[in-house]
């Protein structure tokens, strides 16, 4: 019970802190409607799972006992993050809210991409979930129990940025952010081009 009640204070705890995961569902609610918001909060709480199973089966001791290959994986998703900045930053599409349907539809697919691989390649959510099992399970903890502690960080990370992509797409908030489109994309553009800069100069400490 004691482990279940410090899973569920990291999880909160790190989900609701800022960060790229909460850029991605803003732009995806705003710029593409509720259901493109909601398809990339399904698509962080599975690339949380990315973590949560490479950490459960061992992986995440090979990649801190390497400090090369722990290296090169922030730095990847570091430059993710610079990536889909700049193309928020550079984005000169149009939005409106009377987009046709063909047009919400690949908003979907799209923000569901971006937002599992925005997780899965964040080094952040990577350190959260090692460093939660790290705290919490112990070596006699079973398999079923470790696997369950990770879908309580998906469902929760799941909960919560859906509830940001229902208040993000609400259709008065929507307007006013799509009438000032280009002034919310660069704004989202910095903002993730400098967590992917704070990710490297971390990193070189």
């Amino acid at each position: 019970m004691n482990e279940l009640i410090a899973v569920a204070l990291f999880t909160i705890l790190a989900v609701i802190s800022p960060g790229a995961d909460f850029a991605m569902v803003t732009r995806s609610s705003y710029a593409f409607g509720r259901r493109a918001g909601l398809s990339a909060a399904l698509g962080i709480a599975l690339g949380v799972q990315v973590h949560v199973l490479y950490t459960v089966f061992g992986i995440a001791v090979i990649i801190s006992q390497t400090p090369a290959l722990f290296m090169a994986m922030k730095v990847l998703g570091a430059g993710y993050l610079v990536y889909l900045g700049y193309k928020s930053l550079t984005n000169t599409t149009r939005i409106s809210l009377d987009d046709n349907d063909g047009s919400s539809r690949l908003g979907v697919v799209a923000a569901f991409r971006s937002g599992f691989l925005t997780n899965a390649m964040n080094p952040k959510t990577m350190l959260f979930v090692v460093s939660a099992y790290t705290q919490v399970v112990q070596p006699g903890s079973s398999l079923a129990s470790s696997l369950g502690y990770g879908l309580f960080m998906s469902l929760a990370h799941g909960v919560w940025f859906s509830l940001v992509a229902i208040f993000f797409s609400s259709h008065g908030l929507r307007r006013i952010m799509l009438e000032r489109q280009i002034l919310v994309d660069r704004v989202i553009g910095v903002a993730l081009i400098g967590l992917g800069l704070a990710v490297v100069m971390a990193s070189v400490r």
